[in-house]
């Protein structure tokens, strides 16, 4: 196991985060939650630290407060292999409050930035023949679109 992770801090919506992503990433899990016992700052049985993988990568959630918030200067980025795994996870991360940003970015419901980008975009960003066509397809997008950018590719 590795002895580091990502931490991200959340006012009081760190089990709620950790349980949706999750159900979204495949090979992912809960690996452990530290509640709140009597005394503490939040209610008793309250998670104050989630400790969960996606895809085998961890990461801990902590319970925090309000006094820091998540903003776009870190984010998780999910490669896709299809158009419709982009459209599930796009589709359910942004639901119930999340906001589309531009090129595949998004903040969730909870306020974590996601990068949703297809797989083979950094191949297509490599070849510097495609490159510029490839930024200039994807740039006015919100959700990016794989056929899109793969004609973009081939010019």
């Amino acid at each position: 196991m590795s002895r580091v992770s990502t931490c991200f801090w959340f006012d009081r919506d760190a089990e709620a985060a950790a349980t949706l992503y999750t159900t979204l990433i495949p090979n992912s899990r809960i690996v452990s939650i530290l509640r709140h016992g009597e005394g503490a700052p939040m209610p008793a049985g309250h998670a104050h630290v989630v400790d969960f993988e996606l895809d085998g990568v961890p990461y801990r959630a902590l319970n925090g407060g309000p006094m820091y918030k998540l903003n776009e200067a870190a984010s998780i980025s999910a490669s896709c292999e299809t158009q419709s795994e982009i459209d599930r996870l796009w589709d359910a991360l942004t639901a119930d409050g999340g906001r589309e940003l531009a090129c595949g970015w998004l903040v969730d419901r909870f306020g974590l930035t996601w990068q949703i980008i297809p797989s083979r975009l950094n191949e297509w960003m490599s070849n510097p023949a495609a490159a510029a066509r490839v930024v200039g397809a994807f740039m006015p997008m919100m959700r990016l679109d794989i056929a899109t950018l793969e004609a973009a590719a081939r010019g």
